[in-house]
């Protein structure tokens, strides 16, 4: 009987290898289907979300497949109009359908005839680029704004206007690097 032991024991270690590399492919499926699907990491260049978010901060993203950019979210958009190929953070200021107006010399911005409330900001509204306003957002499109307006190239300049929805990428949702500033994104 001593000499089926060794049998058995050696089946066992196979079937425990067996088992734990079916774990491990399973979970890389799980993490590469969560992460094409659902969530993405994406990096912000620039101050353009100054103080909301700095430069170098990286971001937890939920994907576009089951997301509809709603006002006041912080999308990352595809940089359709720059040269750059990294993505562009901005805040949905108005969805469409939706009347925007800037009043320049205040720093103040209506959406529909209502001042927003902004404490997000770092500065006034008060730079132009060249869009005229009221300014009606068409459909499929949204119109976002920089939270550092003084330094923002967003829906204010013509050559990036109301953004097609299509070019959202997805919601930033938290903030995951640098430890020190982890947490959620509003």
């Amino acid at each position: 009987m001593e000499e089926n032991a060794p049998k058995k024991r050696d089946k066992s270690i196979w079937v425990d290898v067996y088992n734990v590399l079916s774990d491990v492919s399973c979970c890389l499926v799980f993490v590469t289907i969560l992460f094409v699907f659902a969530v993405r990491l994406v990096g912000v260049v620039g101050d353009s979300m100054y103080p909301t978010l700095h430069n170098g901060d990286r971001l937890t993203l939920l994907s576009n497949f089951l997301y509809e950019p709603q006002v006041g979210d912080i999308v990352v958009l595809k940089a359709v109009h720059f040269d750059e190929d990294s993505p562009i953070v901005k805040r949905v200021i108005a969805d469409e359908g939706q009347t925007i107006d800037i009043n320049f010399a205040t720093g103040d911005v209506w959406v529909d005839g209502v001042l927003l409330d902004e404490p997000y900001i770092n500065d006034p509204t008060t730079r132009e680029e060249g869009m005229t306003f009221p300014l009606t957002v068409p459909e499929n499109c949204i119109f976002v704004m920089g939270d550092n307006r003084l330094y923002s190239t967003d829906s204010r300049n013509p050559s990036i206007g109301c953004v097609d929805k299509r070019y959202v990428l997805g919601k930033a949702l938290q903030i995951v690097l640098p430890i020190s500033r982890f947490g959620g994104v509003s």
